[in-house]
């Protein structure tokens, strides 16, 4: 197996975990994370196919770089966006919580 076949199929795996761990998780963080290793699967396969001649080709790193610049900044936008989702999930299960009957009264 050439190092090509061998990058190749470790991004294609990486990929492929990412992808159906996102699909089949029901956590926010979970998705979040499945979303970055299917990006690092994608990068991987890049990088494999960048390398293939004897001269690596710069473009397809320069965009493998803009890959990960793009991945870190949604990844820290993802994570805030969660953390607000579960914060007002939370208010609002407090406030449905909060023993007060229709009529406006304590219960």
């Amino acid at each position: 197996m050439t190092t090509l076949a061998w990058y190749t199929a470790v991004g294609a795996a990486l990929l492929a975990l990412g992808l159906v761990t996102m699909l089949v998780a029901a956590d926010r963080f979970r998705r979040l994370v499945a979303l970055n290793v299917a990006a690092a699967g994608s990068l991987v396969i890049l990088l494999a196919v960048a390398g293939r001649d004897p001269a690596p080709d710069p473009v397809l790193h320069a965009l493998a770089l803009t890959g990960i610049v793009i991945t870190v900044a949604f990844t820290g936008f993802g994570v805030v966006l969660a953390r607000r989702i579960d914060e007002a999930e939370s208010a609002d299960d407090d406030r449905a919580g909060s023993g007060t009957r229709l009529g406006g009264g304590p219960s």
